[in-house]
């Protein structure tokens, strides 16, 4: 994991990182099309010989200007901020966004933000950027800004195979399961990142302990069914062994046992029965679909099931290397 300077005050922003090359946006699932903006943002940091700074806003903005449509997150909170600061950049600026703070104008804000805090000698967006009042500032307002404040503008097309990545386009393949069309647009499998927490033992006593997440895990979950993925236990080094491991992963409200309607995140370690995780922080990454979750008539047709599930998994996973 990158190891990146966070601040959410902007006049707590180190002077190592004034005068800098910045770039601007939500950033949820730092998808490849994020990557290609943060990407060309390292390398004009390099050009330049200037850190690199991504600035972005907590809550989303649609959930406090539009609470009835905000969508839910695919990387909330730390998620997306430990993701941010794996693509190399030096600085991460996490704004308080509010309805006061929705008032400002594109000017006042590069003003504000970009000029006089950051010292902005180059700010690097994509096409689709909007900033300022009800998003009425755009790429062309923010060039001819430059042009009057002394930084430069690089603006990058839409990046896509078939149809441009967007965090929109991977929730909907979240929502339907399709986690290895989701993982395409990633450029990695998705995660989800919780504490284990107890359950009802079942798993257990079938012969498949699972670490179950709580139910404040961050990340979007995807549609109920089986799944094939990795568990990584975060509270490890990157080098420790039995830090990331091959996993069975099931999303669901378990209905052969009528446990309720609360779905739930949990994860078998395939041919794992001595781990103790409870209380660790995992992270558990989908690589691939199964199959939907079922109701089964018995514990030994779910049991049976269960056994074709691992070895499924074993299957997908034996010449996948976690990333």
């Amino acid at each position: 994991m990158g190891v990146v300077h966070r601040w959410t005050d902007l006049a707590a922003t180190p002077e190592s990182l004034r005068p800098c090359v910045l770039t601007l946006g939500n950033f949820d699932g730092v998808h490849r099309g994020h990557k290609a903006v943060l990407s060309a943002l390292v390398e004009a940091g390099q050009r330049l010989g200037l850190p690199t700074v991504a600035v972005t806003f907590d809550p989303h903005p649609v959930a406090v200007l539009h609470p009835e449509r905000a969508p839910e997150l695919i990387s909330p909170g730390r998620v997306r901020d430990d993701l941010l600061a794996d693509t190399g950049i030096d600085g991460l600026l996490v704004m308080d966004f509010t309805t006061d703070f929705a008032q400002q104008s594109p000017e006042d804000f590069v003003t504000e933000v970009f000029v006089r805090d950051l010292d902005a000698r180059c700010v690097v967006v994509g096409l689709d950027t909007r900033f300022g009042y009800r998003n009425s500032g755009d790429v062309s307002t923010l060039a001819d800004l430059g042009e009057r404040f002394g930084f430069e503008v690089l603006s990058l097309d839409d990046v896509g195979e078939g149809e441009r990545y967007s965090s929109t386009v991977i929730r909907a393949r979240l929502l339907a399961g399709d986690v290895a069309d989701a993982a395409r647009i990633l450029g990695r499998p998705h995660r989800v990142v919780g504490t284990v927490v107890h359950g009802n033992h079942r798993g257990r006593g079938l012969g498949y302990p699972t670490a179950n997440l709580s139910a404040d895990s961050l990340g979007l979950v995807p549609q109920e069914g089986v799944y094939a993925g990795w568990l990584t236990r975060m509270d490890l080094g990157d080098e420790e062994p039995d830090r990331t491991m091959p996993a069975a992963i099931s999303v669901g409200t378990n209905p052969t046992f009528d446990t309720g309607d609360r779905r739930t995140v949990e994860a078998y370690v395939l041919d794992r029965d001595d781990l103790d995780l409870y209380d660790e922080t995992v992270m558990v990454e989908f690589v691939d679909h199964i199959r939907p979750t079922l109701r089964f008539e018995s514990v030994e047709e779910l049991t049976t099931a269960m056994a074709g599930d691992v070895e499924r998994c074993r299957e997908l996973l034996t010449n996948i290397v976690p990333r």
